[in-house]
């Protein structure tokens, strides 16, 4: 088989903090060097300058070898990596130490509105689109009818300025135009979480027909195990910046659901003031699962309540914030909630003064079935929507900043006496009232 990408020995190293090494020298230093094409003096690469607590290297020693043909499934947890490793291949930013060798034209698809200009309509920038990855004129509208019809949108709204589209019509629009492109390898984040499922389903049958079609390669990050399992032909799992195993998409996908506790969060998930997410007004310290006695616990018997704890500091007193926790299984959105925010009036809520804040967010016993929830939230501003007024989304893309497990410790009031097993996949097993009378 044709070997298309070979990275050897590959790192990227990001400085933490305000941008410079605190020097004019180190600064001057670092860029002789650079220029040069020497080692960087002041990076953590090189021992003899280390300053650990600036410095954080997002990928390790990186060694991989990508054929033709191939559908490579990329999966790990938040910040293992992932969408570092695929923005170095598409060139938008530059190894710090190592090498990359790519064989072929390469067309990414990396986050919500790459390449897309808000001012320019749908129709203008699939020719934006297509120009940006090399794609002429007469090549474009020999294509744009299928790109149209295939994305899903009224012929009405493709004139349309794309500022007035949702994130879901971008997504769409983004992957049927590099569906449709002249290349070799595509690069597919995680950007399809943001689109209905039946698109999702229709893009995955393309990426299938494309790699059957025409052996072009295919690089997809995802942190949904289905999709992975049915496109991809080998998978790669990261961790901590590093290659953790690589093998087939079956084998590598019951590790990573096996050894959960590498690649997810549970109990506690705290941030530090580097790395918090924050924006300048709020910052997140830490969200938490608690029990009835208030002890942290990963894993609840469905008769139990569940107690997520939220902390998070103010440090500009402008603006009030609601809270929204989405909560999901196996990918799926289930509901989401906010705070007690939506108690007051939204149009004019009550300004939060500086300091650090508790929020208890109580989910009642006899809701869940058995499985694995995972939680996202979003910190946002009232009378804004969660979509286009939020401070802090965590994670973006991917589904859990913390997770836990719903089991059947005890006896259920819901089973009773009926001894057999439950329907496998249920989402919810709410205790309904039943009443029988001869009539």
């Amino acid at each position: 088989m044709k070997k298309v990408i070979e990275i050897s020995n590959l790192y990227k190293e990001y400085q933490l903090g305000v941008i410079g090494r605190d020097t004019f020298y180190r600064d001057f230093q670092s860029f002789i060097a650079k220029i040069q094409k020497k080692e960087d003096p002041n990076s953590n690469l090189n021992l003899k300058y280390i300053d650990k607590g600036k410095k954080f290297l997002a990928l390790k020693n990186i060694n991989l070898e990508i054929f033709e043909g191939e559908v490579l499934g990329i999966i790990g947890k938040n910040g293992a990596g992932k969408s570092t490793l695929l923005k170095l291949l598409s060139r938008i930013t530059s190894p710090t130490k190592g090498e990359i060798k790519i064989k072929g034209k390469i067309a990414s698809l990396l986050e919500v509105g790459t390449g897309f200009h808000g001012e320019l309509t749908g129709r203008e920038n699939i020719y934006l689109n297509g120009a940006i990855n090399g794609m002429n004129i007469h090549e474009t509208e020999k294509q744009i009818e299928d790109i149209i019809n295939f994305s899903g949108i009224l012929i009405e709204h493709i004139d349309t300025p794309v500022k007035r589209y949702s994130s879901g019509m971008i997504v769409k629009l983004g992957f049927s135009v590099a569906a449709f492109l002249n290349y070799d390898i595509l690069i597919c984040d995680e950007v399809l979480a943001v689109g209905d499922q039946e698109f999702q389903k229709k893009a995955l049958n393309k990426l299938k027909e494309i790699n059957s079609d025409s052996k072009k390669t295919v690089i997809f990050v995802s942190h949904n195990m289905d999709s992975v399992a049915s496109i991809c032909s080998k998978v790669l799992i990261m961790r901590e910046g590093e290659i953790d195993s690589v093998g087939s998409t079956a084998d590598m996908i019951s590790k990573y659901l096996n050894y959960r506790y590498l690649y997810k969060n549970y109990f506690i998930k705290n941030w530090n003031d580097e790395d918090a997410p924050q924006s300048k007004n709020i910052k997140l310290k830490s969200i938490a699962t608690k029990n009835n006695k208030d002890d942290y616990s990963d894993e609840f018997d469905i008769s139990e309540k569940i107690k997520i704890e939220i902390v998070y500091e103010i440090t500009d007193s402008s603006n009030c914030f609601c809270t929204n926790l989405q909560f999901s299984k196996n990918d799926t959105f289930l509901f989401q909630t906010l705070d007690d925010t939506i108690n007051s009036n939204w149009q004019y809520p009550k300004k939060k003064c500086p300091g650090v804040y508790k929020q208890i967010c109580e989910i009642p016993e006899n809701l869940f079935d058995i499985g694995e929830i995972d939680i996202n939230i979003v910190i946002f501003t009232p009378p804004g929507d969660i979509e286009t007024s939020y401070q802090i989304m965590e994670p973006k893309k991917s589904k859990g900043v913390i997770s836990f497990k719903i089991s059947e410790i005890y006896p259920n009031i819901s089973r009773g006496s009926y001894p057999y097993a439950w329907k496998e996949k249920s989402i919810y097993r709410p205790i309904c009232k039943w009443e029988t009378q001869r009539v």
